[in-house]
């Protein structure tokens, strides 16, 4: 087993890795912007390095610096975590260069599944249903026009590089097109260095499915799949597992095209298949390969009682699986809600300001990846996921319940959040039939929640009719006034 590991990430999933580092006995090292100085992330490590400025082009994507501090730290592994360098190969390789063992798959399995062109035509030679497209980078108006009359409107233009949304876009019609193509392609180019895009058929009603793997090289297990078709802006907002409405059948299936996927690619430590499933022709499509642990890899944590990141160190180090493909049983419903600073009643824009009070939910079946602690300033540098909520029930039904009761005690005040959204998604009669697709976000109706200065109106006014009434104003927490003066602001 590795001996001391540095984490190349920040914020809940550092913590999330240094947590099963410690459970393994090994030694961990953090690393932090100046924007970051004090952190909780930092705290949770054995060891912990400034490595540049705020802006993370200036530290968390600085290779150099962070394989330095690795290697100067007496490290003998680097984690990415997600994001940042996680799908870099460059990174991946300069580690194994500078004798680190670096926790993921290989650079050359990361350059193949990370270009999404690549990835599509290994799906298709290995009987891997692929959404309908054009399989070639667009490097014109010309081109994308010819596309375009290939496969018809509406189309979604995509990056070849990357994830997380970036550089995509949804066209309607041939009036859209060049507007469309240039935003994508310079959105690529700023996200990822690479302004490559290929187009495909966008399929409306469709569900975002995708599949936990993991191999040593030799074992390759599916852990089930998740459905992630709560999204804004082409990313998460609530994953859960299993996937409602989707037959056995259906789920075996795209199971196994997950398997044959990482099979073809060689893959070697966790990673996730992702599929779209149109409802309407009731058909699965392939979509891409994250090579890197998931944001809501805790989902199938929940169900399965596997620790993904401790398989994903044991293959690091050389080691083969500790399960096999029948101990992989998933039981019950998990949900994951993803509780980010943005403000969820105007378009999910940031928020950012110092966490002035923070209560976590706690009880039966409920977890918290946090990434924040009170006091803690929310900048505008990175992420605004400052935590995630992962309930487990029985079933789909209980599951729910169970995070709106975990939602209601889950107060952040400072900052506007999405806990409110999540709050009012669990209570949507399409969410709850589980029906619901991409669109989701476009038509959910949120409700209006109260304001800072509304609730200290609010608090005011209860003081004052207590005080008119004579009754001498109560401090126990169970009070009306109490509950203004500690305001849930969601």
């Amino acid at each position: 087993m590795l001996k001391k590991v540095l984490v190349a990430n920040r914020g809940e999933i550092a913590i999330r890795i240094f947590r099963t580092c410690k459970e393994l006995g090994i030694r961990t090292v953090a690393v932090y912007s100046e924007a970051d100085r004090g952190a909780l992330h930092t705290r949770f490590a054995d060891e912990a390095f400034q490595i540049g400025p705020p802006p993370a082009a200036e530290s968390y994507l600085q290779m150099e610096k962070i394989i330095g501090v690795a290697k100067g730290s007496n490290c003998d592994g680097i984690h990415p975590g997600y994001g940042f360098l996680s799908e870099n190969e460059d990174f991946a390789q300069a580690s194994e260069d500078a004798g680190l063992i670096f926790v993921g798959p290989s650079p050359e399995a990361i350059r193949l599944l990370g270009d999404k062109i690549a990835a599509r035509a290994l799906a298709q030679q290995n009987g891997v249903p692929t959404v309908p497209g054009v399989g070639q980078p667009i490097q014109d108006l010309l081109t994308a026009q010819k596309a375009a009359k290939e496969i018809g409107f509406p189309l979604l233009i995509k990056a070849a590089a990357g994830g997380g949304g970036k550089g995509m876009r949804v066209v309607q019609n041939e009036s859209e097109l060049k507007d469309a193509l240039t935003r994508a392609q310079s959105e690529a180019q700023a996200a990822f260095g690479d302004p490559t895009v290929f187009i495909e058929k966008f399929i409306p009603k469709a569900k975002h499915i995708e599949v936990q793997i993991l191999s040593d090289a030799k074992n390759f297990l599916y852990l089930g799949e998740r459905e992630c078709s709560v999204q804004r802006r082409h990313q998460k907002l609530i994953e859960e597992s299993p996937a409602p409405k989707l037959t056995q059948l259906l789920r075996d299936t795209i199971c196994e095209a997950a398997i044959k996927v990482a099979k073809a690619a060689r893959y070697k430590s966790a990673g996730t298949v992702e599929f779209l499933f149109d409802t309407e022709a009731q058909k699965f499509y392939f979509l891409e390969v994250n090579t890197r642990l998931q944001v809501e890899h805790p989902v199938t944590e929940m169900v399965t009682g596997i620790d993904i990141v401790k398989e994903q160190l044991r293959v690091a180090a050389g080691q083969t699986l500790s399960i096999t493909q029948s101990d992989v049983r998933p039981r019950g419903h998990a949900i994951e809600c993803r509780i980010c600073a943005e403000d969820f009643q105007d378009q999910f824009l940031p928020s950012t300001g110092f966490i002035e009070e923070l209560n976590l939910p706690t009880g039966p079946g409920v977890r918290v990846d946090q990434g924040i602690s009170q006091g803690e300033h929310i900048t505008p540098f990175y992420d605004p996921l400052m935590a995630k909520l992962i309930v487990w029930g029985e079933n789909r039904v209980s599951a729910i319940e169970r995070a709106k009761r975990a939602l209601e005690e889950f107060r952040v005040f400072g900052v506007k959040t999405t806990i409110g959204f999540h709050h009012q998604a669990m209570d949507d009669a399409l969410f709850r039939s589980g029906e619901y697709t991409t669109d989701f976000i476009k038509h959910f109706q949120p409700k209006r929640t109260l304001t800072d200065e509304e609730l200290e109106m609010l608090a005011l006014a209860a003081v004052l009719k207590h005080t008119q009434e004579s009754v001498p104003f109560s401090t126990n927490s169970d009070s009306d006034a109490s509950a203004w003066k500690r305001p849930d602001r969601v």
